[in-house]
This record gives structure tokens, sequence and C-alpha cells, in this order.
């Protein structure tokens, strides 16, 4: 027999049990602003993951001069982060004791209130984007945040206690068993991501033919490969472009127009993302000396240390087209080297030692140099071998790739139902069952 239900009056609760009630933020929780006044004090951070204790001997994240007048946390607190309402769950209860920002919004509960309910309350209120409309700011994308009083005036379901607890627990177990699905799931997606690697430097190394006579490549991280292959730099094969500089200044005489360009977000493992592409001003003997053309393989200058000199081919989809200053475009002469095989390449371990090795590198950055893409050494083989690899490479990576793509699905799909599953629990839409 289902519950009486009633309308909580609150657009983004909707139905409630007809005997919770409603009430504000203040009637639930104090702000703890106490400064710790601690020399060497533990500092936390606060993420999606949860809140952690910071290790900032890495010199990750913004470091402070001090940490002095940070806030004090305790086990317990609730923390959230008001100054990014769109990206996630930005909330978490603390499990460990240290100091945060006093940028970050730290919650005690009051008697009658359980912390984890609410917990679980607000991150459906992130998730839904209903925290996000009640910010302020300068713009969306700059500054937007959620003041305090609009907080403390944040409208929340009122469950009884016991019920509130009832609640968490029931949650608790049930995202549990989802976030181990899940977690199995990206497990089992790396494992499919490495046999895919493995199996494209087993070919551009080794080849088809298993009864190739075999000699010693002479670097390290290639080994062995098929007799009558080659080994050469990229640059006796290609030749390298740099792309336009963004935030030129131009004369006053000077006709500009809009154009097209990519950015290094728009280069991605294996395929350009043209789904977010922006546009600049350009002259126009710009446009034909920046302007991209099909077959060019795109390879980044910098950024992550697993995505350096990961190049992918520009199929044309777009033209006229330009690339950013940080965007090298590998033009490949076609008699000696396939553009797709060396994609692939530079996906093999083959690229990713070499890119590795030779990079500048920061804590998680790192960036290269048309100098070294062009020194890059490859093992070539005939013009022929390589369309017949690239053939069966894109065949037998497409099965592995569709694998990919249902697990990646399959963790999306229980990442929505883990939100809806919350939402239906924490507004009474659906009742604890009896054990």
């Amino acid at each position: 027999m289902s519950r009486e239900m009633k309308d909580s009056g609150v657009e983004w609760i909707g139905e409630i049990p007809k005997n919770w009630n409603v009430q504000r933020v203040k009637n639930a929780f104090v702000r703890k602003k106490a400064e710790a006044h601690q020399e060497n004090p533990v500092v936390l951070s606060l993420a999606r993951a949860g809140v952690k204790v910071r290790d900032l001997s890495k010199n990750e994240g913004q470091i402070a001069e001090s940490y002095y007048n940070y806030n004090l946390v305790e086990f317990g607190d609730l923390l959230l982060n008001p100054m990014d309402l769109y990206s996630g769950a930005n909330c978490s209860i603390s499990m460990v004791e240290g100091v945060i920002s006093p940028a970050y919004i730290n919650l005690r509960a009051k008697s009658g209130y359980s912390s984890r309910f609410y917990d679980y309350y607000f991150k459906t209120q992130y998730w839904s984007m209903a925290m996000f409309a009640h910010g302020k700011g300068v713009s969306f994308e700059n500054r937007w945040t959620l003041g305090i009083e609009e907080l403390f005036n944040y409208k929340i379901p009122v469950p009884l206690e016991n019920e509130q607890d009832k609640i968490a627990d029931f949650l608790d177990g049930q995202c549990e068993k989802i976030n181990l699905a899940i977690e199995k799931a990206k497990v089992s997606i790396e494992e499919y991501r490495n046999l895919k690697q493995s199996f494209i430097t087993q070919i551009v190394t080794k080849g088809i033919n298993e009864n190739d006579t075999m000699k010693e490549s002479g670097i390290e991280w290639i080994g062995k490969i098929p007799a009558s292959w080659k080994v050469t730099q990229l640059r006796h094969c290609a030749s390298i472009r740099s792309g336009i500089t963004l935030g030129k200044t131009y004369s006053k005489d000077t006709e500009l127009v809009e154009m097209p360009y990519l950015r290094v977000a728009n280069v991605q493992d294996g395929y350009v993302d043209t789904n977010d592409i922006a546009v600049l001003q350009v002259s126009k003997d710009e446009i034909e000396k920046y302007s991209l053309s099909a077959g060019e393989v795109l390879m980044t200058e910098g950024g992550d240390r697993d995505k350096l000199g990961r190049g992918c081919v520009w199929d044309g989809r777009i033209t006229p087209c330009l690339h950013q200053n940080h965007i090298f475009a590998v033009k490949v002469k076609e008699k000696l080297l396939n553009p797709h095989y060396l994609e692939y390449l530079t996906a093999s371990s083959v690229g990713r030692t070499y890119f590795d090795v030779t990079a500048v590198k920061t804590t998680n950055l790192a960036c290269t140099s048309s100098s070294k893409v062009l020194a890059f050494t490859i093992p070539l083989p005939s013009i022929d071998e390589q369309n017949e690899f690239v053939d069966y490479l894109k065949e037998k990576c497409g099965c592995i790739e569709n694998v990919i793509f249902k697990k990646e699905q399959f963790i999306s799909e229980l990442e929505n139902y883990k939100k809806s599953l919350i939402y239906e629990y924490v507004t009474g839409k659906k009742e604890v069952p009896e054990i």
C-alpha cells in the first residue's frame, strides 16, 4: 500500500510524504567558521570523490601562503562548494579532521537532523542544477556562487530523524553496490584499452606475418622488426606546421574574416571533437597559411602527459578550418607514410614511450616541440603493407572500441540510475523497504 503524499510547494522537491514537512537549511544546520590557528595543520580538499587530505609536497592545486586562518573541520561535518554549482555533486561529509579553505561552507547538523541524509539531498540539488538557479555572480562562467544567505534560506524536505537515518543507511548500501559495479566496468574498460594498445603495438612493430624474419631496430622501445622494414625519423617522410597564435593584434586597415579553428581540447585520442568549435578573426592571408587539409595528422604540443603526441587524422569535415599554435599539423609524404598508420604509431607503446621520454614535464602536464615530433623514430614498412595494416587495425580496433563504448554506456546508465534512486528516496517518492 502506497503512503499518502502531498505537494511540498517547492518545484525542485515535488511531492513528499504527508508526514514530512519543508523547512530551510538554517533550521537544520549551523555554519562553522572557526579558524583553526594551527601551525602545521592537516589540510583538506573537497572534490566529487569526497573530502581528502592534501599532499602539499606535490604542489598540486592552489598552494596558500599560510593555512593558519583556514577553518576547522571535524568528523561528520558537511562541506559544500558554493563556487562550483554545475560540474557535479560538490558536497561531502568529512570522515577526517583537519582544516579547509574558508571559501567552502562547513555545516554542522543540529539535533534531529542527519548530515548523511542531507549530503544525499544536496547531491541531488547539484545534479539537477537547482542550486545553480539560486547562484549569483558576474556570469555563469565567472564567480557564479551560492551565497550563504541563499543557502540558509534554501528549502529542504524534513522526515523524522529516524527515517532520515534509515534512508541514509539504505542509500549507503545501494550506492555501494552501484559504485562497485561502476568501478568494475571502469577497470574492464582500462583492460580493453590496454589490450587495444598492445594489439596496435604488435602490428606496427611486428606486422601480421608471423613467419617474417626479424632484425633489431636499434631502438629500445621498438625492439625487433621485420627484416624488410626500415627505421627512420619522421622528418624523412613528413613535414610539420604550427598553428596561428591567439590574441594577435592587427592594424586598423587590415580586413579581418571570422574563421573556425581547432583548439587543443578538440584534439582527442584518435578523433577530433567538433561539437564545440571556436572562431576567431584573422586576416585573409592567414586563412591559407593556417588552414588544415584532409589527411593531416594533428598532434598536441602540450597538455596531459598521457595524451602528448597522440595523433589523429583530420578528415576535412569543416572547410576551411584553422588550428591554434599549440596543435601541430603533420603532413605526410603519401608515397612513404599512410597518415592513419602514423596515428596508430602515436597510439602504440612506441609513440607513448617516445613522447614520455622526450617531453618537458611538470607535475601533471608535459610539452614537446616540432623538432622532437620530427625526430620521432618509427618502424617503417612499405606503403602497401601500411595500407594493409591500417585496414586490419581499423576492423580489429573497431571491435574493441565497440565493447568499450557499450561499457561506457553501462556506466552512464548506472550513474543516472543512482541519481534517480537518491532523488526518489530523499524526497520520499519511494519508501525504504522493510527487511
